[in-house]
């Protein structure tokens, strides 16, 4: 037990010792002042922005005239309207599967590369739709979203473990900013490229072409930048180039590689490494020590295996995957997916007033993920979470009040439309704040060390496979279920913030151990921190930090005298 104490204790103690050591400032001033830190900065917007462009822009295709033309009953029929869309997600949810084992084997820099390729051929089969047709938008948009579900997990581990810690907060931040901004503008694009040969019969097929082809500009942006981007230091300590990743982190920090600064977060690395290579062991003795693909793969299954084997350890399964399940049943993305179709059955009848409607989604999706940075951790994850549910199940419930009402008769009660509207707008709003940041933050803090990696990658892969059923079912049912939609998915909401309210334990500001009391694993934390306490004792770091620690201590009493000095 002391153990465990100790090492939390320990990490909190190196954390300080560099926030004190540190010449340059942390947080977003360090993204200016550091320009390679900058650099990682821009990384993570590209990754997150390509991840939010390809979410939101094919809505706005679906809805234009030329697409439909030229695509014929791909797109009026309802239910291959659906597998247009959804195909992306099915492809998404295939790219988190092999994402893990690209980045162990490959490396997190060269899984990004391979991976932009991935995307860019998906995004040219779909453009080749002008000539072959809806197979080679289907092709396309599965090949597509491969890319996008592997780079959605590979570029934010990348950038965490490129970044100092010290801003590694603010790039997390970025990068949810990129990708609401991508879904923005993506809509902007969208209203802007409807005009491209006038409206109606007359709009050409570049109208949709351009939104789509202007995803190739972020992915090749991206993929040739990574081409001079360092190996992840973490990677390159993992598979024991230690020489290797203590010189990548000197030349990411423009410090000497033997500062003190880079011995610490060095050590650190390796110990976290260490952690990992020994907890394999311990689980699957002897199959950890092999490095040909087999094993990998074998490790791979076994540790989701493991998930599964307790009965403590499954009810953390059960929270990381239903909350992802009622993320997606919100209903958030039949809205992102569909939004100029579901404005124009709320009464938009003007192809260009929906496609405004939606890009003012985009807007206020962004501007709501602000608070969620602010409050999170003030406020805790269960009320955001209950309240944002709440919200949107009752914006659920009005629209649907609202279209039972004036279905048939929209052209005269326009002001009950724009009502519709609204409501569609103030959803956004409250998932911006709540089940957007806060699933996958609640996602990541339920799990021991051990698990974690596991954990988070199971979580991912519940919510594209939801997505994908949120976007195969949603065209059949606007279109026979009409408010009975909305409906439907208030029922889900209401039913996630239960499942929130009397399931789901606050996490805000646990210790793992009191994680592990309210799951019923009590040990399984205390026997990771032990774990770690001893590889930080045998390598070296405890007797770094203390040492670190003295003479930070003896600085700042020394700086006290000399102010006590001048004073007097």
């Amino acid at each position: 037990m002391g153990g465990a104490v100790e090492a939390g204790v320990g990490s909190d103690k190196a954390a300080m010792i560099r926030r004190q050591k540190l010449s340059g400032p942390s947080g977003p001033a360090g993204l200016v002042a550091n320009k390679k830190v900058a650099g990682i900065a821009v990384f993570a917007c590209l990754g997150g922005f390509l991840y939010g462009y390809n979410q939101g822009v094919f809505s706005g295709v679906l809805a234009m005239n030329s697409f439909e033309r030229h695509m014929g009953e791909a797109v009026t029929n309802s239910t291959q309207k659906g597998w247009l869309t959804a195909i992306l997600e099915l492809g998404a949810w295939v790219g988190t599967l092999y994402s893990g084992i690209l980045c162990e084997r490959i490396s997190r820099k060269y899984t990004i590369i391979v991976n932009c390729a991935i995307f860019i051929i998906g995004v040219v089969v779909q453009l080749a739709s002008v000539k072959g047709g809806p197979s080679c938008i289907l092709g396309g948009r599965f090949i597509t979203g491969m890319g996008v579900g592997s780079l959605s997990m590979a570029v934010p581990m990348y950038n965490a473990e490129v970044a100092p810690p010290e801003v590694r907060g603010s790039l997390v931040g970025l990068q949810q900013f990129a990708i609401t901004a991508g879904i923005m503008i993506s809509f902007w694009i969208d209203y802007g490229t409807n005009y491209i040969g006038g409206t109606g019969d007359s709009q050409k097929d570049a109208a949709w072409l351009l939104p789509l082809a202007l995803q190739l500009a972020p992915a090749v942006l991206l993929g040739v930048g990574m081409i001079f981007m360092p190996f992840s230091p973490r990677w390159l300590c993992h598979h024991d180039r230690e020489e290797d990743a203590v010189n990548t982190l000197a030349s990411l920090r423009s410090l000497p590689k033997d500062h003190e600064l880079i011995t610490l977060e060095f050590l650190e690395i390796k110990s976290q490494s260490l952690f990992e290579k020994r907890t394999l062991e311990a689980k699957f003795p002897g199959l950890s020590s092999r490095t040909d693909w087999s094993a990998t793969i074998q490790l791979e299954a076994k540790n989701f295996g493991s998930l599964f084997s307790t009965w403590p350890m499954f009810k953390r399964v059960i929270v990381s995957t239903v909350t992802m399940f009622f993320q997606q049943f919100t209903g958030i993305n039949a809205i992102l997916y569909y939004a100029p179709s579901i404005f124009k059955q709320l009464g938009q009848d003007s192809n260009t007033t929906s496609l405004l409607a939606t890009g003012v989604v985009g807007i206020v999706m962004f501007i709501a993920t602000i608070p969620a940075v602010l409050w999170i951790d003030k406020a805790g994850r269960k009320p955001i979470l209950i309240a944002g549910a709440i919200g949107m199940a009752l914006c659920h419930f009005i629209i649907a009040i609202i279209f039972s009402q004036f279905e048939d008769r929209w052209d005269t009660n326009k002001a009950a439309g724009w009502g519709a509207v609204a409501m569609v707008w103030l959803f956004v709003v409250h998932f911006g704040y709540s089940w957007g940041p806060c699933a996958w933050i609640l996602i990541a803090e339920v799990w021991p060390l051990s698990n974690r990696a596991k954990g988070i990658a199971l979580g991912a892969s519940a919510n594209w496979m939801c997505n994908f059923i949120i976007g195969q079912v949603t065209p059949d049912m606007l279109e026979n279920l009409k408010y009975g939609t909305y409906i439907f998915f208030g029922i889900f909401t209401t039913m996630g913030a239960l499942f929130i309210a009397f399931f789901v334990p606050e996490t805000k500001q646990l210790s793992l151990e009191e994680m592990d009391h309210i799951f019923g694993s009590v040990g399984v934390a205390a026997q990771d921190f032990e774990r770690q306490a001893a590889i930080n004792q045998e390598i070296g770091l405890d007797d770094l930090i203390a040492r670190m620690g003295n003479e930070s201590s003896t600085n700042g009493s020394t700086h006290e005298k000399s102010a006590v000095h001048t004073v007097e």
